[in-house]
């Protein structure tokens, strides 16, 4: 799945590629793994990173290899250099996952757009 300015909150479940793993273990995996980033909270944000839109896409490889594009609130993020390690500390827990890669990027740039209604009301902008 390809993210680009005009999608507004695409479903990154979308994005999750169908292998060779049978459906309802991809279905599993996929569950787990956006529970295992709902773990993952911006420290400067009440909102964890999968409700603020910060995750654009996730893979599953048939070897069960995950690789997450991820981007950050601002380039500047205090948390740049950690994040990364964060998610893929969470992901690596998820049962069945044999690695996780995770690229940042800042195209598109995040705008608030991206938030979920949960992030929205977390943060008191709804």
């Amino acid at each position: 799945m390809s993210v680009n300015e005009s999608e507004q909150r695409p479903d990154v479940r979308e994005g999750i590629v169908q292998t060779s793993i049978p459906p309802e273990e991809v279905a599993r995996l996929s569950d787990d793994i956006i529970s295992a980033l709902k773990t993952v909270y911006d420290p400067e944000i009440p909102a964890d990173i999968f409700e603020l839109g910060l995750i654009y896409k996730i893979d599953i490889d048939d070897d069960r290899m995950v690789k997450i594009v991820m981007t950050l609130t601002a380039p500047g993020c205090p948390v740049a250099g950690e994040m990364p390690s964060w998610v893929q500390n969470a992901v690596s827990a998820v049962e069945g996952v044999s690695g996780v890669e995770v690229e940042m990027t800042f195209d598109p740039p995040w705008t608030p757009d991206r938030m979920s209604e949960e992030a929205q009301v977390a943060i008191g902008w709804y």
